[in-house]
């Protein structure tokens, strides 16, 4: 009898990520790290800091180094594509995570992320009683964001009395969307509410309304600490979707992994259910 720390012992498990200033990647990171080691493999571990061409160069390092698997976090679903070529034609075993990757990869895990966007614009416009106008704080091209996006305008397309007045990238930064969201606020003196695509940004675009003065409120998507923490203590942040990046991780490599000791069948599309948290829910939540 074998054990799996023995099946793993020579596999090489790369990862490359969009970026690491976040805590949703750290914990997901951790996870990873935990997760590896526990079997026994080795890991190569690369963030891309939001440039595409940084990550199709780290990952063709990596291919070099002799990775067995490649699980991508891309910053650019459609960007990385030659990079995902280029690791099937070696062999290599592609799982994309929390964002999709153009090109032959074996399987895709992600959040819920259309429902999520989906379960922002609804709780908005509840809160608008069914009348405002609104902004969308956006992000970059990866399929998960615009599934987001594409979420909250139909739930809020069922509200004929709210309109969506802006959309501008804040490229899913803090101090990017605290800018955009000053430059939004500025431009429309009457905005009722912004939707940013995740938490990182949304702590931006927090501090640009708080620091306005104005009564525009957000909601957002991730589940970050500070978020939490925001949506607890006051009438700005009034809540954020949740993701669940543990969960996510564990189950990208568990998916590898079957696929690369030959599993006949391995799901190609796998998603985790999100979860709205709000002041009823935000005690005690925490990733």
């Amino acid at each position: 009898m074998f054990s799996v720390v023995e099946a793993a012992d020579d596999l090489t498990v790369g990862i490359s990520f969009q970026q690491m200033n976040n805590p949703y990647f750290i914990v997901m990171k951790e996870a990873f790290v935990s997760a590896v080691e526990s079997i026994g493999a080795d890991y190569i571990i690369t963030d891309a800091h939001h440039d595409v061409a940084k990550q199709v160069s780290d990952i063709e390092d990596m291919i070099q180094r002799g990775i067995d698997i490649l699980i991508i976090n891309p910053t650019d679903t459609v960007g990385v594509q030659a990079a995902v070529e280029l690791a099937k034609a070696k062999g290599i075993v592609v799982i994309a995570v929390d964002a999709d990757a153009a090109g032959p990869r074996d399987a895709y895990i992600s959040s819920e992320n259309y429902d999520a966007g989906y379960q922002a614009g609804k709780f908005m416009a509840e809160e608008l009683n069914g009348q405002g106008r609104v902004a969308i704080l956006n992000g970059i091209p990866a399929d998960g964001i615009l599934d987001r996006v594409n979420g909250f305008k139909d739930a809020i397309s069922g509200y004929p009395d709210i309109a969506i007045v802006d959309n501008q990238n804040g490229k899913q930064e803090r101090s990017t969307a605290m800018t955009v969201t000053e430059n939004m606020l500025q431009a429309n003196p009457d905005l009722d509410a912004i939707f940013s695509v995740n938490d990182t940004g949304g702590l931006g675009c927090y501090s640009a309304i708080l620091g306005s003065g104005r009564d525009t409120f957000m909601v957002s998507i991730d589940g970050h600490p500070e978020a939490i923490e925001a949506v607890l203590d006051g009438d700005i942040f009034r809540a954020t979707v949740a993701q669940f990046p543990r969960d996510l991780i564990r189950m990208a490599l568990g998916t590898s992994l079957a696929k690369y000791w030959g599993a006949e069948r391995v799901p190609e599309d796998i998603r985790v259910p999100v979860k709205l948290i709000d002041t009823n829910t935000a005690v005690g939540f925490s990733w």
